[in-house]
């Protein structure tokens, strides 16, 4: 069941020296090692992520000259044994380095090694794979010479820190110019993190105080001018929650609602920041429930494809606990032949995207640490259901004619498994049980409305009204009983404070110069203490104000909607503001986490094949 809510590198010498790149010589092989992901922009390393390297297969190690990377001298006749990079190693910041960097003298005169920053005649030759990120070689030459921060040139172009080499055209032999940032540029480029991190934070915040404002409304002001949340079951159902647990729900579903709104513009390092607070929200949520769900589940795939987006191959082991964490809770959710879900919902077909998403980048992690026997058989998996389930741009486009919307021929198809008939009556059945649901939730708005009008006629306001019938679940019975109860034990705790104020404390604050009638209501208001009475005569110079002598009245013969004072659940502007901008990333559609058109994954897919079938197994 979902909860929904409801509103109502190939290995090789990279050559740095102080001239742009030359054209490679005849012969030489410029191929780059593709890379398995190449979807969406480059983006900016995430502070939580720890930014260290690339989450995508290792390409195989070449020999370049200098020493091979088993440590044999290729030049003595001894063969480089080829393996894959450690990933640990990867994950400290030097992934897949060659044994040992080789510096070789630019000319004649034996000129030194660092002056082929200031001398472009002067080379100095640099060996490092491919496949790992510009960064890491900025870091070693920044390191090895000396230097506080310098870019690296290729063709004019300044290559990004966070991409690997080869991605950015850098080939065996490829020729790099080393600047140094001038301390303009490098305050700059600081400031832009700095005002990127800040946005971050600042998104996370307000997304934050919008969803704790919703979690707040009960739900008993009008949601036509205060709209708040409901939890419901995959049908729309409301369920019933302890209030605490609420909370957090909401502020996880919130979240992860956010977190996918920004997945689905690219923006994945923003939309870690929130799925990562939407897994801190859920881990206060009762483990029952979670298990009962797989809204936990498809966060954690989440998560880990952000990982994949970013590249972010220092959380690689995190990201294989959060795999297996989403595939065991689908099969609690599911069951282990998925007979629970089919029970509920009476397919299984929309839900088989969630595993095909899981076996691939299961697939992935596999590849990477080295396993390809385990990766070759997720990947078949993988394609199997990728065949059943890709998008018939056929049947969609006469599904389509019928009237139905592009996300509905898919969602169709899928429960159907490809029949078109089946699909059609599928889809017709979701638009009527909706249209049910609306129709039940027009319903319930107008016969409370009604109820409040009638409890509004015996004399009670329209906000204490709202109120009770809220906690009586709409019976006016109730909610009138509610309603007596309290006016009787607000009249008792008046009376009870009056008769508190007793003499010996009415003379001690006549003793202070206080009169009768002033210290006698400043009592009544405080409960009897004189310490608190003295301080609010003192407050208002001894004198109190008709507002505060006036004892507090709970109910109102002549309240009406438009003369009624501001509820606690009134927000200010700056709250509505924010309530509206969270409100416009919750997905309208309560099966949108199941629209996958899989174009992704087939990208994915596509590099994964190519990887194995050129990579020897190695296990």
């Amino acid at each position: 069941m979902q909860l929904e809510l409801c509103v109502t590198g190939n290995d090789g010498g990279a050559e740095l020296g102080g001239q742009a790149e030359e054209p490679p010589e005849a012969g030489e092989d410029p191929a780059v090692e593709p890379a398995v992901h190449r979807a969406g922009p480059a983006a900016g390393p995430a502070a939580h992520a720890g930014a260290g390297g690339a989450l995508r297969p290792p390409a195989a190690p070449a020999r370049v000259g200098g020493r091979g990377r088993s440590g044999v001298d290729p030049s003595s006749g001894g063969e480089a044994r080829q393996r894959k990079p450690n990933v640990q190693g990867d994950e400290r910041g030097d992934a897949g380095a060659a044994a040992a960097a080789r510096r070789q003298e630019g000319n004649e005169g034996g000129e030194d090694r660092g002056s082929y920053l200031t001398d472009p005649k002067v080379r100095t030759y640099l060996e490092t794979r491919l496949d790992v990120s510009a960064q890491q070689v900025v870091d070693r030459v920044a390191e090895e010479h000396g230097l506080r921060s310098i870019k690296l040139i290729l063709s004019g172009r300044t290559l990004s820190a966070e991409r690997r080499l080869d991605e950015q055209g850098v080939k065996n032999h490829s020729k790099v110019m080393v600047l140094r940032v001038s301390d303009g540029e490098l305050k700059q480029q600081l400031t832009e993190e700095e005002e990127e991190r800040r946005s971050q934070e600042e998104s996370v915040q307000r997304t934050q105080k919008g969803f704790q404002i919703l979690s707040e409304r009960d739900g008993s002001e009008d949601p036509h001018t205060t709209p708040f949340l409901e939890i419901a079951d995959q049908k729309g159902n409301p369920l019933k929650i302890p209030p605490t647990e609420k909370k957090a729900l909401i502020l996880a579903m919130g979240f992860h609602e956010k977190g996918r709104a920004l997945m689905k513009r690219k923006q994945h390092d923003n939309a870690l920041c929130h799925l990562l607070q939407a897994d801190q929200q859920f881990r206060k949520c009762g483990s029952a429930l979670l298990s009962s769900v797989d809204n936990y589940a498809v966060l954690q795939l989440d998560i880990v494809w952000c990982y994949r987006a970013l590249e972010a191959l220092s959380c690689l082991e995190d990201g294989r606990s959060r795999l297996q964490r989403a595939e065991d809770c689908f099969l609690r959710c599911y069951g282990e032949q998925q007979e629970r879900l089919l029970m509920i919902k009476g397919n299984t077909g929309r839900e088989e995207v969630l595993f095909l998403r899981l076996y691939l980048l299961q697939s992935l992690l596999s590849y990477i640490e080295g396993s390809d026997s385990e990766a070759r058989l997720q990947l078949s998996r993988v394609e199997s259901l990728y065949a059943r389930l890709r998008p018939d741009s056929e049947k969609m486009a006469q599904l389509m004619a019928l009237g139905f919307s592009e996300r509905e021929a898919r969602l169709g198809l899928r429960a159907s498994r490809g029949d078109l008939q089946e699909a059609a009556i599928h889809i017709s059945t979701r638009r009527q049980e909706r249209e049910e649901l609306k129709q039940r939730e027009r319903q319930k708005r107008r016969t409370r409305m009604e109820a409040i009008s009638a409890l509004m006629e015996l004399g009670f306001s329209q906000r204490d009204a709202a109120r009770a019938l809220h906690h009586a679940d709409g019976n006016v019975d109730r909610a009138y009983a509610i309603l007596l109860d309290s006016s009787q034990d607000a009249q008792a705790t008046n009376n009870n404070t009056e008769g508190g104020a007793s003499p010996e404390m009415v003379e001690q604050l006549l003793y202070l110069g206080f009169e009768r009638d002033s210290a006698e209501a400043a009592l009544r208001l405080t409960g009897g203490d004189v310490q608190s009475a003295t301080q609010l005569l003192l407050d208002n110079q001894g004198v109190l104000s008709p507002e505060l002598l006036t004892p507090p009245s709970t109910s109102s013969s002549s309240s009406t909607p438009s003369s009624e004072e501001p509820s606690s659940a009134s927000s200010s502007p700056e709250d509505s503001e924010l309530v509206s901008e969270v409100l416009e990333d919750i997905a309208p559609h309560e099966e949108d986490y199941l629209d996958l058109t899989l174009e992704e994954e087939s990208e994915l897919i596509s590099a994964m094949k190519a990887y194995l079938h050129r990579e020897p197994a190695h296990t």
